[in-house]
């Protein structure tokens, strides 16, 4: 039986300025199971990063506010919680590794430091077994232990993201968010933290949240996929439902024309026409409607409710 882990209904957030109101999530559902891992897959300001910080609670407190919705985790609301209970839950049962491991890092600390820092914290070790734990993770993300001694300078980009990662895992978590973790890294380095990544959260039965706007890498490492735009979730369902499905939102198929066919001869790929709009200053009725190519009257005038084929969601006037 799949055991539910994070169940996210109706969570609304906006960033409010003396200049403008920012509407960055709206109204979104998301599940997520047990050992489980889910892709959140979107374009730059879809929402994706805020979705996130929502879950640890990491939100800029001067501007960001969560209008509405409920975060349960292991069965309790963490929007419900004292600041003091939410520090207990950070780096212990929900972890993140964050998009830049430059800036992710304190630069005047060295490894060991940093790494015993979060078990210091949570857990209820004595010095040497703080050490010994420090050996541990940065031999499970693949870095030699007598570098625990080093600073965040004498590691390349790779082995500062593994570093990240090692953090995260200290105390292993129920649940870890990777939001884009391969950003600032290049492709063959990307690929040796993806599938270490997935080694790791397969071996330790750790449930995922991985955030990035590759659908490549989704496929590689997710078992359910949700499609964001404009702070909604515009499709989920598991990654056959989204990469082998017959049915699309015209955003996933646009995703799709985007990325290069090795089987097809093509001079041109076919991205999807026009920009995001501005979270400000969100259109009427159905988001995508000003760059949608099946764009109908009342893609304009209403927003379209989410349609279920068998746990694959769809929110599109095409299929209601």
């Amino acid at each position: 039986m799949r055991e539910k882990l994070l169940e996210i209904r109706d969570l609304k957030v906006i960033y409010k300025t003396d200049e403008e109101t920012v509407e960055a999530v709206n109204n979104i559902d998301l599940d997520l199971y047990k050992g489980e891992s889910l892709g959140i897959v979107g374009e730059t300001g879809a929402g994706k990063t805020t979705t996130a910080l929502s879950i640890i609670r990491l939100l800029p407190y001067r501007v960001a506010k969560i209008l509405s919705g409920e975060i349960i985790f292991n069965e309790q609301n963490l929007l419900e919680l004292s600041e003091k209970d939410m520090r207990k839950i950070r780096g212990n049962n929900i972890s993140m590794i964050f998009q830049d491991p430059m800036s992710s890092l304190n630069p005047v600390l060295t490894v060991e430091d940093q790494i015993a820092e979060v078990l210091r914290l949570h857990m209820d070790y004595g010095k040497e077994m703080i050490k010994k734990r420090v050996k541990e993770v940065l031999q499970l993300v693949g870095i030699p232990h007598d570098r625990m001694f080093e600073y965040p300078h004498q590691f390349s980009g790779g082995m500062k993201q593994r570093v990240g990662i090692a953090i995260a895992l200290a105390c292993d978590p129920d649940l870890l968010i990777a939001d884009e973790p391969t950003t600032a890294l290049d492709v063959t380095i990307q690929a040796q933290v993806l599938n270490m990544i997935d080694e790791l959260q397969s071996r330790l039965k750790t449930s995922m949240i991985l955030i990035t706007h590759d659908l490549g890498v989704v496929a590689q490492t997710c078992d359910n996929v949700a499609i964001m735009y404009a702070g909604e979730i515009v499709e989920s369902g598991t990654a056959k439902d989204i990469f082998e499905g017959e049915r699309h939102h015209p955003y996933t198929e646009g995703l799709f024309g985007s990325i290069p066919n090795l089987d097809i001869d093509e001079k041109r790929l076919n991205p999807i026409q026009g920009v995001m709009p501005e979270p400000s200053m969100l259109p009427s009725g159905c988001r995508f409607h000003p760059r949608c190519p099946h764009c109908m009257d009342i893609c304009i005038a209403e927003s379209p409710q989410s349609k279920s084929f068998d746990g694959h969601h769809i929110k599109c006037h095409l299929f209601l």
